[in-house]
């Protein structure tokens, strides 16, 4: 008997040609970014200038977080203990989950709802940042997408931010997720920043993307530097070793300006 077509609708292969949403991928090479390809497979059109702009921000903002976080970890020991790179890297991915990584997706139903219940109250973002922040607390749940384990301040919320204003894509969901942060200080007097991953949370869904999408973004960003963690322990480390990632040092390239 036999097997029943099915349909895709992302690429068409035929002999001597690739179309990927409609275009030769041959005609794309040169012509288009990186992230401009993300976007198309993804979204099945080409983006704006600065939805181009902003998605390649987003990669490179979460690109690599150093030897702690534990898909860094999980690829490093896998390294050591002989596997090849293939190996080594889908294990730093499968690492990748709820609680590394994974707060984008969560963040991004929090911003959705949270100006979901704006715009049908008609209230303002300080009045749904304080409600949503109070209803948290008493769950004596965290918000996802604020705090950080190093930093005080991220230092990439603020330049996802600035970009995102400067191309006109900022909205209400970057006020909203500013009007969290505001309403967790004056809640718990803590001062927990947005971190990279409620940044980008907030910006992809400006750009209007599912969030059941939202942590590939994290895991397309982090591949190149898992990559080089991998090679790195690959070359200059004894194999099987004990990896402590608190028990290190940075002896690279100082520190140096565009």
């Amino acid at each position: 008997m036999e097997e029943e077509t099915w349909k895709t609708a992302i690429t068409k292969v035929e002999p001597n040609k690739l179309c990927l949403r409609g275009y030769r991928i041959d005609e794309l090479m040169g012509r288009i970014t990186y992230a401009q390809g993300v976007f198309l497979a993804i979204k099945g059109e080409l983006p704006s200038e600065g939805e181009a702009q902003m998605l390649d921000a987003i990669l490179v903002s979460s690109v690599d977080h150093g030897v702690t976080p534990p898909s860094c970890v999980t690829a490093r020991t896998l390294a050591s203990t002989g596997n090849p790179l293939n190996a080594a890297l889908a294990g730093g991915i499968l690492a990748i989950s709820r609680h590394h990584g994974g707060a984008i997706e969560d963040s991004m139903r929090v911003l959705q709802e949270a100006v979901r219940r704006k715009n049908e109250m008609k209230a303002s973002s300080r009045q749904i940042g304080s409600i949503m922040v109070k209803e948290y607390g008493e769950k004596h749940q965290r918000l996802p997408g604020f705090g950080h384990r190093i930093h005080t301040r991220d230092p990439r919320t603020p330049k996802l931010f600035q970009i995102a204003s400067d191309l006109g894509i900022a909205g209400e969901y970057v006020e909203m997720a500013k009007a969290l942060q505001d309403a967790i200080q004056e809640s718990t007097g803590k001062k927990l920043p947005i971190n990279v991953d409620g940044g980008i949370a907030a910006v992809l869904c400006e750009m209007d993307f599912p969030p059941e999408l939202a942590n590939a973004f994290f895991v397309m960003a982090r591949i190149p530097g898992l990559v080089a963690h991998v090679y790195e322990e690959k070359q200059r480390m004894k194999p099987m070793r004990h990896i402590n990632p608190r028990n290190h040092e940075y002896d690279g390239i100082p520190e140096r300006k565009l």
